[in-house]
């Protein structure tokens, strides 16, 4: 299973809009890239404002799903609820 994590740290200055993020950015991905299961995390404490775990199958599932069309219209759409350059991590889940 490979899980692809994208984090917006806080700064100074910087911008999100939550419930955008959860209701139409959010669904966005799953239309476009069918993961296995997501989970979105507001930050309370921490460095992040944000984060969003998506899971799929495998690293060529993943690849796939990047490589859609659709992809970017999900990347245009990050100015819609954000200023943060996201930060993305990709884990081979072991657990």
């Amino acid at each position: 299973m490979i899980r692809v994590s994208v984090f917006y740290p806080s700064a100074e200055g910087t911008t999100f809009d939550h419930d955008y993020y959860r209701e139409k950015h959010v669904p966005l991905c799953v239309r476009t890239w069918n993961p296995e299961s997501v989970e979105i995390d507001k930050g309370v404490d921490g460095p992040n404002v944000a984060a969003v775990h998506l899971k799929f199958a495998s690293l060529d599932a993943l690849q796939q799903a990047m490589a859609s069309e659709g992809t970017a219209a999900i990347l245009e759409d990050v100015a819609n609820y954000t200023n943060i350059a996201p930060v993305l991590q990709t884990s081979e889940i072991v657990d």
